[in-house]
């Protein structure tokens, strides 16, 4: 049975994405359509989804970087925005109740803040999608955003970690500090567990069974534990290579989760007004984004475009929810509600996320005058002083690149990278080079550009990178020469249909200079012989 409950999830998702909408919009409907049928959740499903969120949990642990949560605007706007939106939607639910709106009439004032905390959150899947599909996730834009849902992440944990029947064990405290301490062990293991199923298996081990199954022992929250494991190595090198692997195994057991919220209720009439009165809601809880993150000095700009990527609501929400449920906090139509409302917001949320730029500047005169000076050093405009040459990727092609052209132009070369710690290594060997990122509007946008611009070098590691670059670069500097580096014969030829004025083959040009070399050493050794 749960095999069709996956076919039909896989249908659905399928015809989502064609769509151009996120896929757990079709598991949420694949849900829905299964329940109207007559079926329910079973174990097995129950079973991936918690799977899943445990997995979500330990993935958000690896990527918490304690400096992420440093900035003001995140921490404090993150937390701003959740307890303003949470008492808004609540009143918002007591009024409607007392006008006898169905569902609402019976919130008692818990329940009515309980409802307003899950619409507070947005969608950390919505969000990391949105960003990465337009390479921003890089963006000061992207990262305030993301910092923002990390926030809201740790505030979903310590809702879940309180919402506990019984108190933990005397156990806990010693638990926990194992748990913790035991972090040498797991990055050991991680060094050598490969980059194969075993550096995925380890993972599975370190979230359910280091974190989870140790915490829930205790009395504490699984989910609890699987977060925490996940952050004592959000430092190792290693870190982001198995969020990556685990990734694609996380959203594949999410999918049980949506499947078990839709297979517990489809929704009614009074389900789908409550999902209509929060959708409406939705530009109030964007435009409390612009202005919170305005009041801490982000220019309009990146505070609409964060903004405009938080706007909607959160499978996380579907989470707070349920859990209420489950301890009775709140009744079950309320789960169909919420899960109508974030479906239907993701939808909603696709094609403004596709015309923000065209919204901005319909709206840009009004934004601005949000903006308070001075605007913080990260969000100004950016001085390229004297530069005529960049240089954008500063790997190993990129460093040598910019190495040469120095020697023969001179001291008129920026080196650019979109990591902040290849950016200081390059600064500590005495190279020009800043933070930038040729993908990212806001960039181009904050760029004081010279005039007298000659030449954009890019080295990039990755094709698509560097082929969606080029149309970026002409939008802003039409006359300039664009030079770039790829692997392959193919990639080459698009990059010049792209508009690219040379492209250079990096591995066939090092096979030809490998080949002048060997054959050197020939007619060294065919001229020993013959003397």
């Amino acid at each position: 049975m749960e095999i069709a409950f996956i076919v039909v999830a896989f249908l659905l998702g399928f015809a989502a994405a064609e769509v151009r909408l996120p896929p757990l919009v079709g598991y949420l409907v694949a849900g829905f359509v299964l329940h109207a049928f007559g079926y329910e959740s079973t174990d097995a499903i129950d079973l991936i989804a918690d799977l899943g969120v445990l997995l979500l949990l330990f993935g958000i642990g690896l990527k918490l970087k304690l400096k992420t949560l440093a900035r003001p605007v995140v921490w404090a706007g993150a937390t701003m925005h959740m307890a303003v939106t949470t008492a808004v939607i609540g009143a918002i639910f007591i009024v409607l109740g007392a006008l006898g709106l169905p569902l609402a009439s019976s919130l008692s004032a818990g329940q009515a803040v309980l409802i307003g905390f899950a619409f507070s959150f947005s969608s950390t899947v919505f969000a990391v999608k949105a960003l990465e599909d337009r390479n921003e996730a890089a963006s000061l834009a992207g990262r305030v955003a993301i910092g923002i849902l990390v926030v809201q992440d740790i505030f979903a944990v310590v809702f879940l970690t309180v919402s506990v029947d019984e108190p933990p064990s005397l156990w806990a405290i010693p638990v926990v500090v194992a748990v913790i301490a035991a972090r040498p062990i797991y990055g050991w293991l991680l060094d050598r567990a490969g980059h194969g199923e075993l550096l995925v298996l380890l993972g599975l081990c370190l979230a359910i069974g280091a974190g989870a199954e140790a915490f829930d022992l205790v009395g504490i929250k699984p989910d609890l534990g699987a977060l925490i494991v996940g952050l004592t190595l959000a430092n190792h090198r290693r870190a982001p290579e198995l969020a990556e692997r685990l990734l694609g195994f996380k959203d594949i057991l999410l999918i049980g989760f949506f499947l078990s919220i839709g297979l517990d209720g489809a929704p009614g009439g009074a389900e789908l007004l409550i999902a209509f009165v929060v959708l409406l809601l939705i530009p109030l809880k964007t435009a409390g984004y612009v202005m919170v993150m305005t009041r801490f000095r982000l220019r309009a700009r990146t505070a609409w475009h964060s903004s405009i990527t938080l706007g909607n609501y959160s499978e996380f929400g579907l989470i707070v929810v349920a859990v209420g449920i489950d301890q009775g906090l709140i009744e079950q139509p309320w789960a169909s509600a919420v899960a109508v409302a974030v479906a239907t917001s993701f939808a909603l949320a696709a094609p403004v996320n596709t015309a923000r730029y065209r919204l901005y500047e319909r709206f840009s005169t009004r934004l601005t005058r949000l903006e308070r000076d001075p605007i913080l050093a990260d969000d100004a405009l950016i001085d390229p002083g004297d530069a005529r040459i960049l240089v954008f990727g500063m790997g190993r092609v990129g460093a040598g690149a910019y190495d040469e052209l120095v020697v023969r132009r001179g001291n008129v070369v920026l080196g650019l990278d979109r990591r902040d710690e290849s950016v200081q290594r390059h600064r500590d060997a005495g190279r020009r080079v800043m933070r930038g990122d040729a993908l990212d509007s806001e960039f181009w946008d904050r760029m004081s550009l010279h005039p007298g611009t000659d030449l954009v070098v890019l080295a990039m590691n990755d094709h698509r990178a560097n082929v969606e670059a080029v149309e970026r670069i002409k939008g802003h500097l039409p006359d300039v020469r664009i030079a770039a580096a790829a692997v392959f014969q193919d990639e080459v030829e698009e990059l010049e249909r792209a508009g690219v004025d040379t492209a250079r083959n990096l591995y066939g040009e090092a096979g030809q200079g490998l080949a002048d070399d060997a054959c050197d050493l020939l007619e060294v050794i065919d001229r020993s012989r013959r003397n």
